[in-house]
């Protein structure tokens, strides 16, 4: 009973829209309807309005961090039930059809929530990729390669699968770019 409740409970949570939201309450749009039509940070910058962007980043790492952190200090064994479920709520909302974003900025919430060290990994790869690339999925594939890349390397061997299996997941929900990014057909991303 635990596991479902730990499980729907991080799954609503990482399934609450931001970037749908935002968009729709400051700048009456639909973000489906913009750019790549994907509701993540990334495409909500691609509005032009730097402040909806930014927050629908901040939005969807807080809300992974709040559910992980308090399974983390109230049910520590089921803390990647947790990290997994506000993942996949974030992929796959339930309010918009199971049709949701990337899920990296959801990610890096789990990752710090789980270790901070884990956290930095990922964002000093992303950091290094995009300063050469300028694309930001290639950054956050070669990022969530990192994270099972260094536990692989370091002794931190029990926990490899769940990272390779958020690595799997990440790559899966960047198909598209990967066909774009092999095309030179990915549209570089401006961050400020």
């Amino acid at each position: 009973m635990e596991y479902l409740i730990v499980g729907i409970t991080s799954y609503l949570m990482g399934s609450i829209p931001f970037g749908f939201i935002l968009t729709k309450i400051f700048l009456k749009k639909d973000i489906r309807e913009i750019g790549s039509g994907n509701i993540g940070a990334t495409n909500a910058l691609r509005t032009g309005n730097k402040l909806v962007g930014y927050s629908t980043l901040i939005l969807d790492i807080v809300k992974a961090i709040i559910p992980v952190i308090y399974i983390k200090m109230n049910y520590p064994e089921l803390i990647y039930i947790a990290s997994l479920c506000a993942f996949l709520g974030h992929v796959f909302p339930i309010w918009l059809k199971f049709n949701g974003g990337k899920g990296v900025a959801t990610y890096v919430g789990i990752l710090f929530s789980i270790n901070i060290l884990l956290g930095l990994i990922f964002v000093i790869s992303w950091g290094v990729i995009f300063l050469i690339s300028r694309y930001s999925s290639l950054s956050s594939i070669i990022g969530s390669l990192s994270v099972p890349l260094y536990l692989f390397i370091t002794t931190e061997k029990s926990s490899v699968i769940f990272f390779i299996t958020m690595f799997v997941l990440i790559f899966f929900t960047h198909r598209e770019n990967i066909i774009r990014l092999k095309n030179r057909e990915e549209s570089k991303t401006k961050i400020y």
